[in-house]
């Protein structure tokens, strides 16, 4: 059973380290800045592979280090990343991050993971989280092109327009919920996105 809580994060308003500068952390720092262009990311590794370098190149956002992990890195971390093959530093690292509550995501090590970064379809301000529990990214990928493809470009129109009908209701918090309940039961009903 997947017991997993889904959640969306602020990245602009927390502080990340990404441990790692190969092809892993670039694919993580990727699925972090499509998602969360502002984002806080210290990266923190002995080496950076060209693509890596390209990708930060302009943003302004991203802190670079380039030595070995200490362990004063994690201060004032919200959240750490791990993308490194290296089982006696990730381990370390976990050990610190639990010490200190930092939410930790280990690449490829589910067991060591306190969050999966899962798979995410987005249509302008409809975003959908994949989660399968750490069991198949793959299956999660599949997913989303699916997803990707079945919803209508238009979706980002319908939200705009009931965050306006939204606004313009009165009455107290559990009308307001009976009121969009009934009237987004209409619109999916009718297929109207």
């Amino acid at each position: 059973m997947n017991e997993l809580f889904p959640i969306y994060v602020k990245m602009a308003q927390i502080e990340t380290l990404l441990v790692g500068g190969g092809p892993v952390a670039l694919e993580k720092l990727t699925a972090i800045y499509t998602n969360s262009p502002e984002a806080k990311v210290h990266i923190v590794a002995t080496a950076l592979t060209k693509t890596l370098r390209t990708f930060i190149k302009g943003k302004l956002n991203i802190r670079i280090s380039e030595r070995p992990f200490d362990p004063c890195d994690i201060l004032g971390k919200d959240l750490i990343i791990l993308a490194t093959n290296n089982e006696v530093l990730n381990s370390q690292i976990q050990t610190l991050a639990q010490h200190h509550h930092i939410l930790l995501n280990v690449a490829d090590k589910p067991a060591l993971c306190d969050f999966y970064l899962g798979s995410v379809v987005q249509k302008g301000n409809l975003k959908i989280g994949i989660s399968t529990n750490g069991k198949s990214p793959t299956i999660a990928k599949r997913l989303k092109e699916f997803l990707q493809d079945l919803l209508p470009e238009e979706i980002d129109e319908t939200l705009q327009l009931m965050s306006q009908y939204r606004n313009q209701l009165k009455g107290d918090f559990q009308h307001k919920v009976q009121v969009l309940n009934k009237h987004t039961e209409d619109i999916l009903g009718r297929g109207a996105i």
